[in-house]
């Protein structure tokens, strides 16, 4: 290959397949969307100040309204840094004050079936934030100290987080399946004087050992001085005197009424860790104001919001996601949201379907990876549920497979939901690439326009936009209100890993797209995901999208092997649809249909047939141990997986395969 041929090829992202179906809104639909406007994408991106007061100015309640927007100082920001406002109250005073106390906040259900489910009004919820504000001031916790929560899915997690917020003490929540080691390095890096925790989480019908973990956890976190724990299951857990009470003795005797302190624009409202492969997490910052508005706002307009909706998202509060759009996104549009505590699969494929039926659920927002597990279970458990009340479908969490996009759109929509499929991260505080569902067509598989006022780019290895069509490095050239400050006591960090490639003024996150001739995006997945195979740099993405069109597959996932001619060669794993059984004919009738959906360049050295893939409890899979998987690499950390005999099982089935034993003498 010559020098200008392979800069080419290393500057950009092969793009092989084309999605072509297009689903534009219903005229119904797009006549009552709450955003409906077409002209609000040109009037955000011509006055961007202007276009952020206004909405902040009608989102939320200031003490202090702001008359400054944004401040950029590249890579740093401020936005309505004149301001001051309290996120709590936001989230329930002002509804409560309206005379909205009695309308429900939460539909709390509950993993095991025979517990009644809890409806918690704003009024209720407002009343237990306070005296859990009233019980963390009586410690002596105030303004800036750090509180750690490591709970289950459970309405006692909304209060602590907004009662943090309230006496403007900045919360890092620890996902509950954190292992002891990595909630303790999260509360180490933190400084969190306070860790707030449960006896037990359900799952599965088991119970996770919270607390247990907790107690080794702290032994690495010196700085944590007090644990509260929440009695869930009723288990008997050890209990230290003077460091360790009860959540009921904790708030008992509290007050249900707590001044919420207005608080500076750019004050911290939390920590939230994400990490890299192999790097030690980083604590992301996030501040109140412009957060806040950039939750709301997002919220509202993707999801359509109104009045009397029954809004899901069917994430984990520990993860961003549930950060933005289980609590502070819907709490401050006052929103009805559903809480679920359990797996999705519990006791059965259709427990979702159960929950949408029964309080008439009108958006449901979920990740690909569990769409991929209902197209597994099968069609036949949601057309057993009532699921008329929906009106939009959301996906978040990675690129959507076209072929999940329909059936989901087919199966769960019933052919008139529109689907958001949105593209954002931790770091960016809520979404950032979406359709308005009542103003732009939906495309399988693209996430199409940015939000209004966010400007989007795909550029090649050295800065240079791609032509339409093709493949590069996604970036952003502008600042949004709901962007990251930093990283917790590293900025130096947070420059180097986001604001260095392109320069300090375009922020880089690390995903592989292609933008279309119509100007939508199309993700491609972590550029650490691309493979290079011959020269040509592949997106796992799109094999794994190949494979799941196949009518005999629910779910794929692609690697990188080592190869001694291509340098690399892809390596695809797959479930089945139930009731298909595997065998080696299957396996490769699915390589060869790569190669002739694809091309040769892109058929893999081999298509493993397996039960499972290795995911964590949130249902993510966890691509690094596919890549040391193939590469015969020790595994990585297994700790956070599902089930971590799944990971042993694809490292027997692909030695088989990649590294056969020589047979013995004589054979």
């Amino acid at each position: 290959m010559g020098e200008a041929t392979r800069e080419a090829a290393e500057a950009a992202i092969d793009v092989l397949l084309q999605e072509r179906r297009e689903f534009p809104p219903s005229a119904e639909f797009a006549s009552g969307a709450v955003a409906s406007d077409p002209g609000v994408y040109e009037r955000a991106d011509a006055d961007l100040d202007g276009f952020w007061l206004e909405q902040t100015r009608e989102f939320l309640t200031w003490a202090t309204p702001p008359a400054q927007g944004l401040d950029w100082d590249p890579p740093h920001c401020t936005w309505f840094a004149d301001g001051a406002l309290n996120v709590s109250a936001n989230c329930l005073d002002r509804h409560v004050e309206a005379g909205r106390g009695d309308k429900v906040a939460y539909h709390f259900v509950s993993e095991p079936e025979d517990e009644d489910d809890r409806a918690i009004t704003y009024a209720d919820l407002l009343a237990d934030v306070c005296r859990f504000a009233n019980a963390l001031r009586g410690l002596g916790i105030g303004k800036g100290d750090v509180v750690g929560l490591y709970m289950g899915m459970v309405p006692e997690l909304a209060v602590a987080m907004l009662a943090c917020a309230r006496i403007g003490a900045p919360h890092v929540v620890v996902f509950g399946g954190f292992s002891a080691e990595a909630l303790g390095e999260r509360l180490e890096s933190t400084g969190a004087s306070l860790l707030v925790t449960q006896d037990e989480a359900w799952r599965k019908g088991g119970r996770v050992p919270l607390k247990v973990t907790a107690d080794a956890a702290i032994e690495l976190a010196p700085t944590v001085e007090h644990m509260v724990v929440l009695r869930r299951t009723g288990a008997d857990v050890p209990m230290q005197d003077g460091r360790d009470v009860d959540w009921a003795a904790f708030v008992d005797g509290q007050a249900d009424t707590c001044p919420a302190e207005p608080m500076e624009a750019e004050h911290m409202l939390f920590a939230l860790h994400t990490s890299g492969t192999t790097a030690k997490p980083k604590a992301v910052v996030h501040t109140s104001g412009g957060y806040l508005t950039y939750v709301a706002v997002t919220h509202r307009w993707i999801f359509d919001i109104k009045d009397d909706d029954v809004y899901w998202c069917a994430a984990d509060i520990g993860w961003v996601t549930g950060h933005s759009y289980i609590v502070y996104g819907p709490l401050a549009n006052c929103t009805t949201g559903v809480l679920y505590e359990g797996d999705p699969m519990y006791p059965a494929p259709d427990r979702h379907w159960d929950i949408i039926e029964r309080y008439g659920v009108t958006q449901y927002y979920t990740a690909p990876t569990l769409i991929r597990a209902f197209i597994k279970a099968g069609p036949e458990h949601p057309a057993g549920h009532d699921l008329s009340s929906l009106r939009l479908l959301g996906s978040v969490g990675e690129p959507i497979n076209p072929e999940a996009w329909v059936w989901y759109w087919k199966y769960i929509g019933g052919e008139r939901c529109p689907i958001v499929d949105t593209w954002w991260q931790t770091e960016t505080g809520g979404i950032m690439i979406s359709s308005l569902p009542g103003l732009v067509t939906a495309k399988p598989g693209s996430a199409t326009r940015p939000f209004p006022g966010i400007r989007a780019a795909v550029f090649d290895e050295r800065g240079n936009p791609v032509a339409p069509g093709s493949g590069g490095y996604l970036t952003i050239t502008r600042p949004w209100p709901g962007m990251f400050r930093t990283l917790y006591q590293d900025d130096e960090r947070y420059v180097s890993n986001y604001f260095s490639r392109y320069g300090h003024s375009t922020y880089f996150p690390g995903d592989g797209a292609r933008q279309d001739a119509e100007g939508d995006f199309w993700l491609l997945g972590r550029v650490d995901d691309v493979m290079n195979v011959s020269g040509h740099r592949l997106s796992t993405i799109e094999l794994e999208s190949t494979l799941v069109e196949h009518p005999a597959v629910a779910e794929a996932a692609a690697t990188a092997a080592p190869d001694p001619l291509t340098g690399q060669t892809p390596l695809c794993f797959v479930l089945l649809r139930a009731g298909r059984e595997p065998s080696d004919e299957l396996a490769a009738e699915l390589r060869e249909w790569i190669g002739e959906k694809i091309g040769k360049i892109a058929r893999p050295k081999a298509v493993i047939i397996v039960d499972d893939l290795p995911k964590t409890r949130s249902g993510k899979i966890m691509r690094r141990l596919l890549k040391d998987v193939a590469e015969g690499h020790e595994l990585g950390d297994t700790t956070t997986l599902r089930d971590p005999a799944v990971v042993e099982d694809l490292k027997r089935q692909t030695d088989a395969v990649l590294r056969p034993k020589d047979p013995p003498a004589g054979v």
